[in-house]
């Protein structure tokens, strides 16, 4: 036995997940295209969502749906299904009432919230697409172009804010004419609005039922926005039958075990995103489970709140961004209490956005073994907002991170060689039937076999055997090449550079198009930044200048240089850290929360002059 071999049998076990048969499989074209699709077919699916929630209110009518911390004590409020289906059905009389017109979305313009989902499950059965917006486009923009724009797209004829008082300014930026505004607690000053409760007091008749018995499969559930290398929203249509068949797809692959606890969630990832408000809410609703809304966040003063949430709550499903992992680690470390809680019914740790760090995941199965004796699967998935979102998934024990796994049942992955790695394009159930009334660019993103070309690129972990799954190559668009000719796979690098400079390093920009060599401006993680410094009041203006920060990020980047052995496309010789966070108004950050390389780059033209300057400024740090 080899040495290798030999640790991996020491390794204490996974917690067993009932994943499905890795049964791929492999067409091999003369052009060297190559398709790969599950031979095990999916399993069947719901007709559309709000029927989950009948469901549920029939079989398990006590059961809590949604809860979330209410008032000054910060109490859980909870809805059970029973409570939500009456009310569910009492707002879609009252949208039934208004005499909409046929298809007029609800645009949500506030965050996640128990009247968020009732609001969107109650549009849906009125056969009006919910289309929830990111609150950054109303809060955190200064002109409100995207919010604006995207209004001026899909025209809606109904808005709910939480909080009309918070939302004031966005709404008094938007034509309100022919739109009837809810609001939840405060009405906005000088805008008509209407109270959510007294929508909720409707009294329902027959056309409630009626109205739900006409959802077919092409019935328009929601519309999710995303940004392209434009920074303009776009309408991403998602019907019932594409979001029902690919929260099948998700369960397929890691069936709950039946005996297991019910399922609970907990989780903060916004629902105007697919992953937060598709891969996550609607499995949770289908599956009968709770969900707990997490009003915490993975940024400095906001991940208390996850953490007391996660001393009471145990969740058998938790999914996170790596930047939120790296708190909650440091947290359990020296909270046994915490880390018993965490891991007490978890049967899968999901991550996404980015790329676990090696020693991040050997800190979580550390004190996975130390609080249960067993580590747990650090799952992933790859899509878009296009494609429901998930359309792979490492549904396998793997000890490797930074994988995008294979296709589910239903799902057809197309590899189109592109240069040293391979284009991405899906073909499936769950793949969108286009962009609202944005035809051109649905016929823009769909090549001549009717498979959505996402851009992302993707390399085998070994072309000899597919099943091993695909990983993470980083965007089409982005790659470069140095003045040298050498190609730099900005995505691999990018992850990897950031995986390296942990826990200082939240995100980055990889430059050097034309230079001589790679150049990294980079954004410090405020929270990790402050921790390492002592000092939990500092700002970003503080840890940007601060010995230790650089110190650390210096060391991380130097020895990911060493490993590159001398290769230019790797390693990175210059880099600088950033006090100014990416911009939603310049396009630097998608409404999914990435950055966009392409707009960061310009829009921060002299840092990267700044950067390659010569002799250097005292804020460029030099690495070996």
């Amino acid at each position: 036995m080899s040495g290798n071999a030999a640790a991996i049998l020491q390794k204490p076990a996974f917690r067993k997940v009932n994943w499905l048969p890795r049964d791929i499989a492999v067409e091999r074209r003369p052009d060297g295209v190559i398709v790969l699709k599950s031979r095990i077919p999916l399993q069947d699916y719901l007709p559309h969502i709000p029927a989950a929630l009948a469901r549920w209110a029939q079989e398990r009518p006590e059961r809590t749906w949604l809860a979330q911390r209410r008032g000054p004590q910060r109490e859980w409020h909870r809805v059970s299904y029973a409570e939500a289906k009456r009310t569910v059905d009492a707002l879609t009389q009252a949208m039934l009432d208004m005499k909409l017109p046929d298809g007029a979305p609800v645009a949500i313009l506030s965050g996640n919230s128990i009247e968020h989902a009732l609001m969107t499950q109650a549009a849906m059965q009125a056969r009006l697409p919910a289309a929830p917006v990111s609150p950054a486009y109303s809060l955190m923009s200064q002109d409100h172009a995207k919010l604006k724009y995207l209004f001026g797209l899909i025209k809606p004829k109904l808005v709910l804010v939480q909080d009309g008082a918070t939302f004031e300014k966005a709404l008094n930026a938007l034509d309100l004419d022919g739109v009837t505004v809810v609001h939840v607690e405060r009405p906005a000053d000088g805008i008509a609005s209407v109270a959510f409760a007294d929508l909720a007091a409707t009294q329902v008749t027959s056309a409630v039922a009626d109205s739900i018995a006409q959802i077919t499969p092409d019935t328009i559930g929601k519309l999710l926005f995303t940004s392209g290398s434009t920074g303009m929203p776009k309408a991403v249509i998602n019907t019932q039958r594409m979001m029902c068949a690919n929260a099948a797809m998700m369960m397929q692959v890691r069936p709950r075990d039946p005996n297991g606890p019910l399922p609970v969630f907990l989780d903060w990832m916004p629902w105007n995103h697919t992953m937060g408000g598709n891969a996550l809410f609607n499995p949770a609703l289908i599956e009968g489970g709770t969900l707990y809304i997490d009003d915490g966040r993975p940024v400095p003063g906001l991940f208390e709140e996850t953490l007391r949430n996660l001393r009471e709550i145990s969740p058998t499903y938790y999914a996170n961004a790596p930047v939120g992992y790296a708190v909650l680690a440091a947290a359990m470390e020296k909270d046994d209490a915490l880390c018993r809680s965490f891991f007490k019914n978890l049967s899968i740790v999901a991550y996404g956005g980015a790329r676990l760090p090696d020693d991040l995941y050997d800190r979580v199965q550390a004190l996975a073994v130390r609080a249960t004796g067993e580590r747990m699967v650090f799952y992933t998935g790859w899509g878009s907002t296009e494609t429901g979102p998930t359309s792979t998934g490492t549904y396998w024990d793997t000890e490797r991170v930074g994988l995008i796994g294979l296709p589910f049942p239903g799902v057809e992955l197309k590899l189109v060689p592109a240069g040293p790695k391979y284009e991405l394009r899906l073909r499936g159930i769950n793949v969108t039937p286009g962009y609202y009334r944005q035809p051109e660019l649905t016929e823009a993103a769909f090549d001549d076999e009717g498979f959505y070309c996402i851009g992302d690129a993707g390399v085998f972990v070994d072309p000899d055997d597919p099943a091993q799954g695909l990983i993470f190559a980083g965007r089409v668009v982005e790659d470069f090449k140095l003045f040298t000719g050498t190609f730099v796979q900005v995505g691999p690098l990018r992850t990897d550079a950031i995986a390296a400079a942990s826990p200082v390093v939240h995100d980055a920009l990889v430059a050097g198009q034309d230079r001589a060599y790679v150049g990294l401006l980079a954004w410090p993680n405020l929270h990790a930044c402050r921790q390492l410094i002592g000092n939990a009041e500092a700002t970003f203006e503080d840890v940007v200048k601060h010995p230790a920060v650089i110190d650390c990020l210096r060391k991380g980047l130097e020895a990911h240089n060493a490993a590159a052995n001398g290769a230019s496309s790797l390693r990175i010789a210059r880099a600088m850290l950033m006090a100014e966070p990416p911009s939603i108004d310049g396009n630097e950050l998608t409404d999914k929360g990435y950055i966009n390389q392409r707009a960061g780059l310009d829009r921060r033209a002299a840092l990267v002059e700044r950067l390659y300057a010569d002799p250097p400024a005292d804020d460029v740090i030099v690495l070996r």
